[in-house]
């Protein structure tokens, strides 16, 4: 595999204005809409982005059949110490799964549920 594996992700969400409430709140950002270049309807809003840095980008997802949580991906957000967005998230509407842990030589990480169901990680070094 010539370059990084993952080039994009989507969180799928029930209620966009929730979501996009409980993501700003959380990682203190502004989203941008997305045209929708199927339509069909869906509604995109993205996070901010930079393609000069490493790493990729994302959005979040409302899309008619196709509900938020219950599945099996769980995208990881780089942070400087995921105790600090770990903070954020009970008070933004979303749940604690597991508190900030140590994964040994790759770091810390924080497991949480947003405000529409779906698991993410949070990732630090520190």
């Amino acid at each position: 595999m010539a370059n990084n594996p993952v080039g994009w992700f989507e969180i799928y969400v029930d209620e966009m204005a929730r979501a996009k409430a409980f993501y700003e709140s959380v990682f203190n950002v502004s989203f941008e809409v997305l045209s929708d270049p199927t339509n069909t309807g869906t509604e995109m809003l993205a996070f901010p982005s930079n393609m000069e840095e490493y790493g990729v980008s994302g959005a979040l997802v409302k899309m008619d059949g196709f509900s938020a949580g219950g599945n099996s991906t769980i995208i990881y957000f780089s942070c400087e110490d995921c105790a600090v967005e770990e903070a954020s998230v009970v008070a933004a509407g979303g749940k604690i799964q597991q508190p900030k842990m140590a994964i040994g030589e790759f770091g810390f990480c924080t497991l949480a549920i947003d405000t529409e169901g779906n698991m993410i990680g949070l990732h630090s070094m520190a």
